[in-house]
């Protein structure tokens, strides 16, 4: 706002906590509050500056995109008129109550919101005007009170909801529609901005049945960053209507527009398209669940759910277990990798201070949204649990300081909670523990998270949770314990706990495989091994450890070893994994396959090259320096996994010691390794001695094992050769190409030519790269090296 803002309502900015701009359940992510009027950036905003400057961003993005049009045709006149303005319409709105003061009385609030509505309806009216740069100024001045109001401590959403209704009682949503539809550009984007504002579920409901085909074709634009964005944010709102429109929405394009928004880099941009994910899924049923998967829409979460923004992290987590408790797409979810970031960001993050850092969650969320996400937390899948069970305890801090703790019970979420507190998945367990401590509810007892040391008492416990309380007795008369649980059978069922219902043995029993399947005691490696098969093999875990195999027994074991002493019944299941380790000399963690399954020739191996190189099964490793690569390598993870090429990446998971000491394998099994250097990646290792840096330690194997490698730079300066530890000098001189972001899909098919030829270790192994380092090392020829390295850095 202008300087001349009074203290207090400096103040009041300064501290603010802006509201969710959500008027009913659904996911609505809106841009972050402003800074203060110095520039600084608001406290109450999260962690980062980009949190308090979003809004401001955005304004003086679209502001300054309107002055070079309006300069070019109408004179810059306008844009004077717009600014001052807005110095005057924010006192205005400051006058009547909506930003002046940090929070409003009950009974102040009906005269303030009359006051506000006046106020709206008075500017409502100049939207109709002939004249261009007045309906530009209307509707400038609109969207700064909406916005403004969202952002209003306690009561914002009730002043932005009365501004908005105001909106479509006087005929003002029917003229932003029309105007969405306008050739003039200035008109066209201040309109689609404001729509994207004013986004209510009245509103939404509203554009759904009267003008759904124009905005969704509006919002798919891709004529410039600017529209992009706005576009984004009204598909975000418009998946979050009902089925039927998120259908018509992906029909005519919605869902592929979303997904092209994924690959860009600004914040903004990628909440939108985060949320608009997390939306569809929850609101779109089955069908278009299954129809997000024939968008490859989990593959592209992956880099969403990766990035360094919190917000875009927790929507593409969302999303990706929604779709996850949905057991018809499940093994194409498991598929993508993306399940795998869900609990490391559970893990890192406190549900009390989450909500406080962005307005899309300060507020929480309604009744009706909390109903949807309610059977997450009694779902098959680990992650899911683990993500419903975070938003409740967030959820819970948020309705314990708003006084409405009373929803948990009117939902029935307290039973779910206790089931899941006292369950063995410990992540899940922790926060639901948490949810229910701030709600001031009982805390049940705990289940040990290693079922082989249950007692019979935590038998007992199991059995009343899952809904076997009946056969609590047969089971404390045979003394089952937790190790005679992990490899009872239907048999044992069937004549020693008298379960004579077939139905009822079968009941049971999945519930026995899930306990299995989300447990993490038991032998890491090995669970990721069989969960490398799919989502239904971590189940015999415990009953291979029981019987004494683990991974360096499994290339010797036969199918009786699984029928009979692992207790395996499933033919189909035990005739995978015998596939499977045969052969298994060296193995390496799970890797993220094509989606599309494809029958396609296999890579060249590297063993027509050399034939001492080890056993060749991984296509592509990618390397890359957390702090300012992992955005291009998970995009790179993306491409390469739809091109139908198996990608290794090493994610921050919950195991993330123990997955560091098979990075190393990864790599030798790897025919390709592809090396992102972005900016400053190559830094540490300069000095490195002793060898700790993991970069250092990756190309170094690298090189050994002769991969093919292909570095890909963004933002890169390469050091001097003699700059960097010998052992990996060699990697200055390998070709590699340029990334350029605006150029994705040219990039990428240079690098799958790279992939496909092996060009880089042809030329290493026949010593030309050799031959350069020496020369260089022996004579500091820089001139030469120079010249190298220009004509080896391709663009795509």
């Amino acid at each position: 706002m202008g300087g001349e803002e009074s203290k207090a309502g400096r103040q009041g900015k300064e501290y603010r906590l802006p509201k969710e701009r959500e008027t009913s359940e659904g996911v609505s992510p809106k841009r972050q509050p402003r800074g203060s009027p110095g520039g600084k950036a608001s406290k109450a905003g999260g962690k980062g500056d980009r949190f308090s400057t979003m809004s401001e961003e955005r304004e003086s993005c679209v502001d300054g995109e309107m002055e070079d049009y309006l300069g070019s045709s109408s004179g810059s006149s306008s844009l004077k008129k717009s600014k001052q303005k807005k110095q005057k319409g924010s006192k205005v709105i400051a006058a009547a109550g909506t930003v002046s003061e940090p929070t409003l009385s009950t009974v102040q609030l009906p005269a303030r919101l009359d006051s506000t509505i006046s106020l709206a309806r008075d500017v409502i009216t100049q939207l109709s005007q002939e004249d261009k740069e007045k309906v530009v100024e209307a509707t400038q001045q609109l969207y700064r009170m909406v916005d403004d109001a969202w952002s209003t401590p306690k009561y914002g959403r009730d002043l932005a909801c009365c501004i908005s209704d105001a909106l479509r009682q006087e005929g003002g949503l029917d003229v932003v529609l029309s105007n969405c539809k306008s050739d003039d550009r200035a008109v066209q984007l201040n309109s689609a901005r404001l729509l994207e504002q004013i986004m209510t579920a009245e509103n939404r409901d509203y554009v759904a049945r009267k003008g759904l085909g124009s905005v969704v074709r509006l919002a798919c634009s891709r004529k410039e960053p600017t529209l992009l964005q706005i576009g984004m944010g009204i598909l975000e709102n418009l998946f979050k209507v009902s089925e039927e429109t998120c259908t018509k929405v992906i029909d005519w394009g919605g869902l592929q527009a979303v997904l092209y928004g994924c690959r860009m880099s600004d914040n903004i941009t990628l909440r939108h398209c985060a949320s608009a994910l997390a939306n569809c899924s929850m609101y779109g049923g089955p069908a278009n669940q299954q129809r997000m998967i024939e968008f490859h829409a989990p593959e592209w979460l992956f880099p969403l759910a990766f990035n360094n923004d919190n917000s875009i992290r927790y929507y593409a987590c969302l999303a990706i277990a929604v779709l996850a408790a949905n057991q018809d797409i499940e093994r194409a979810v498991a598929t993508s990798g993306t399940l795998d970031l869900v609990e490391p960001f559970v893990n890192t993050h406190d549900p009390g201070e989450f909500g406080k850092s962005d307005k899309a969650h300060l507020q929480g969320r309604s009744e009706g949204w909390l109903l949807k996400l309610l059977p997450l937390l009694s779902c098959h899948r680990r992650e899911a649990q683990c993500l419903a069970a975070f938003h409740f305890a967030m959820e819970a801090v948020i309705k314990k300081e708003q006084n409405r703790a009373k929803i948990f019970y009117d939902i029935g979420v307290i039973p779910a909670l206790q089931r899941l507190a006292s369950s063995n998945n410990d992540v899940a367990a922790k926060q639901a523990i948490l949810a229910l401590r701030t709600i001031g509810e009982e805390i049940p007892a705990k289940l040990s998270f290693n079922i082989s040391c249950w007692t019979i008492k935590e038998v007992q416990m199991w059995l009343k949770n899952i809904g076997f309380s009946s056969f609590c007795p047969a089971f404390d008369k045979h003394r089952v314990d937790g190790d005679l649980l992990i490899t009872v059978t239907e048999e044992e069922l069937r004549n020693d706990a008298e379960m004579e219902s077939s139905l009822l043995r079968r009941r049971f029993l999945r519930e026995l495989a899930l306990l299995k399947s989300n447990t993490c005691s038991g032998d890491w490696e090995l669970k990721e091994w069989l969960k490398s098969l799919g989502p239904e093999y971590p189940q015999y875990t415990h009953n291979l450890m029981h019987c004494g195999i683990d991974m360096g027994l499994l290339p010797f074991i036969n199918e009786d070893h699984l029928r009979y002493d692992a207790g395996m019944t499933n033919g189909v299941h035990r005739m995978k994994i015998m596939r499977a380790v045969r052969p298994l000399s060296i193995r390496y963690p799970r890797v993220f396959d094509s989606p599309n399954h494809p029958k396609r020739k296999a890579l060249p191996s590297t063993e027509d090259i050399d034939a001492k190189s080890p056993l060749k099964n991984l296509d592509v490793f990618i390397s890359y320096r957390r702090a300012t690569g992992s955005l291009l390598a998970s995009l790179l993870k993306v491409h390469l996994q739809l091109r139908n090429f198996t990608v290794f990446i090493d994610v921050e998971k919950l195991e993330a010691g123990k997955f560091d000491n098979n990075l190393l394998n990864s790599i030798r099994n790897a025919h390709n390794f592809i090396l992102v250097l972005s900016t400053s990646a190559l830094d540490r290792c300069k000095g490195d001695a002793e060898y700790k840096d993991w970069v250092h330690r990756e190309i170094v194997t690298a090189l050994e094992a002769k991969c093919n490698i292909i570095p890909v730079m963004d933002n890169f300066k390469w050091p001097k050769p003699e700059e960097l530890p010998e052992d990996m000098r060699a990697i200055c001189f390998f070709n590699g190409i340029k990334w350029i972001h605006d150029y994705q899909d040219a990039c990428i098919d240079k690098v799958e030519r790279f992939l496909r030829g092996e060009e880089n270790m042809k030329q290493y192994l026949e010593g030309t790269v050799m031959g350069l380092k020496g020369a260089t090392a022996g004579h500091g020829n820089r001139g030469s090296r120079g010249n190298s390295h220009e004509s080896n850095d391709s663009t795509g």
